[in-house]
């Protein structure tokens, strides 16, 4: 009964929504007070019932048939929107020498500020004096982290790193079309690639096959981008269920437990916005306004813990918002999305390797044990998960390759999605940021657009 009742208020607080944004409330608005409302609610829920009472998982269960029914939608574009956006990238490419520089330009700016990210996670443990792990003594890991460790252990059995990468490569690409592997998305941008030198080809030795299937592609990307404005519209109900999740089952006493390293993971993730901030700044880029345009995208990212189910989103605010060109905002997004993700393949590896290494007696402070570190996490940044656990699964691969335990990580786990959501906002910010700059190299910036107060995507919602 008392299930019942949670779910007819969180009912009727999405009615009190959906009747505001038919009166024309500003679409930003409504995603923060959906924020807001969704923190309230969860933690009221959390403190009157617990964390794991019975009737507080039996209401979040229901209530987040929008939350999770949302992020399911965007997954569902996720595959076909990576796939149109590469290969449309590409048939509307005017020369073939911008295609490198593109590449150059946008994976550049993933990779190295994957390396910084790095650099700021080691930094941060030392500042904190984490390492050891002295922090989380008496603490055990219970038995649904520990089984998710191994499930992502089971994925990496048997592999050095340089097998893990070439597993991402696409053997079946109707089966990664289908999502059937955690690099699933990163084989359908390898494919899209492929696909796209072909065309290149094609537009060379015949033009007319090479017109038919662009214009065919154009008329996809058309489908697409109407899907991804209508399971855009259901935003603020979305992160409203998914806050109320976040906030009810993440245990307050687990949170007090390992402060510590929620803090200093905190501090790592805004000194890596921080770094973005100054190089928007070198790129003579606003940074007010490029946070203020950037905003839906980075505060649904923070709420859903999903990179990929932002990439609608993402694509949408650097081509309609910043003013980034078509092409620059499919290459980056995409890249960005299984790339250099720096929160999840940049600061979160580092920062548990460096907590775990003096335990089996390295030197953290030697700078070989650090660029071997930051060497380690940028190439295992490549075909990274852009979902929940993706950062788990990155830290594993950095782990088996510096042969070091993997138990502390059970402890770890309990409080990984209050760490999840700043990670997952740091890495679509940078998937922007990387297109933000690249187009503005290759002068495919409007300015005009940029600059242009009125031209933020969500109120056009």
């Amino acid at each position: 009964m008392q299930a019942l009742i949670i779910i007819i208020i969180a009912a009727a607080i999405m009615a009190g929504m959906i009747y505001l944004h038919r009166r024309h409330w500003g679409f930003n608005k409504l995603v923060f007070l959906s924020l807001v409302l969704g923190i309230i609610g969860g933690a009221v829920i959390q403190l009157t019932y617990g964390p794991t009472s019975k009737t507080a998982t039996t209401a979040i269960d229901w209530i987040n048939i929008v939350g999770n029914g949302y992020i399911a939608l965007l997954q569902m574009l996720v595959i076909p929107l990576v796939f149109v956006s590469l290969v449309g990238a590409f048939t509307r490419l005017k020369k073939r020498t911008n295609l490198k520089k593109m590449t150059t330009n946008v994976l550049g700016v993933l990779l190295s500020t994957t390396a910084v990210a790095s650099f700021i996670g080691i930094m941060s443990v030392l500042a904190f004096n984490l390492q050891g792990a002295s922090f989380i003594k008496g603490m055990a890991a219970n038995s649904t982290a520990i089984d998710a460790i191994k499930t992502h252990q089971a994925t990496l059995k048997g592999l050095t790193l340089p097998q893990q990468i070439t597993n991402l490569l696409p053997t079946n690409i109707f089966a990664d079309f289908a999502g059937t592997r955690s690099s699933s998305t990163i084989a359908v941008v390898i494919f899209s690639l492929m696909v796209g030198v072909a065309f290149l080809w094609l537009r060379d030795h015949q033009p007319e096959e090479a017109r038919i299937f662009a214009k065919g592609i154009a008329a996809l990307q058309a489908i697409v981008s109407r899907l991804v404005k209508m399971v855009l519209e259901l935003t603020p109900y979305g992160i409203f269920a998914l806050m109320v999740k976040a906030t009810a089952t993440s245990s307050f006493t687990s949170i007090a437990k390992l402060g510590t390293f929620i803090v200093a993971a905190y501090v790592a993730i805004a000194a890596m916005f921080i770094v973005h901030t100054l190089i928007l700044a070198a790129n003579r880029i606003n940074p007010v306004t490029y946070y203020k345009k950037a905003w839906p995208a980075l505060i649904f990212a923070f709420t859903s813990r999903t990179s990929a189910g932002t990439l609608p989103l993402n694509v949408k605010i650097q081509r309609d918002s910043l003013g980034i060109s078509s092409s620059v905002a499919n290459f980056a997004a995409s890249f960005g999305l299984t790339i250099g993700q720096n929160g999840c393949a940049g600061i979160y590896p580092s920062m548990v390797a460096t907590i775990i290494a003096p335990t089996v007696g390295i030197n953290v402070f030697s700078w070989q044990f650090i660029l071997t570190l930051i060497a380690i996490d940028v190439i295992a940044s490549f075909g990274v998960a852009g979902v929940g656990g993706g950062a788990t699964f990155t830290a594993l691969m950095v782990l088996g390759t510096l042969n070091l335990p993997v138990a502390i990580m059970g402890v770890l786990i309990a409080i990984d999605p209050i760490i999840d959501m700043a990670r997952t906002a740091l890495n679509v910010n940078d998937s922007i940021l990387a297109g933000v700059v690249t187009a503005k190299n290759m002068s495919e910036l409007d300015h005009d657009k940029l600059s242009d107060r009125s031209k933020i995507v969500a109120n056009e919602l």
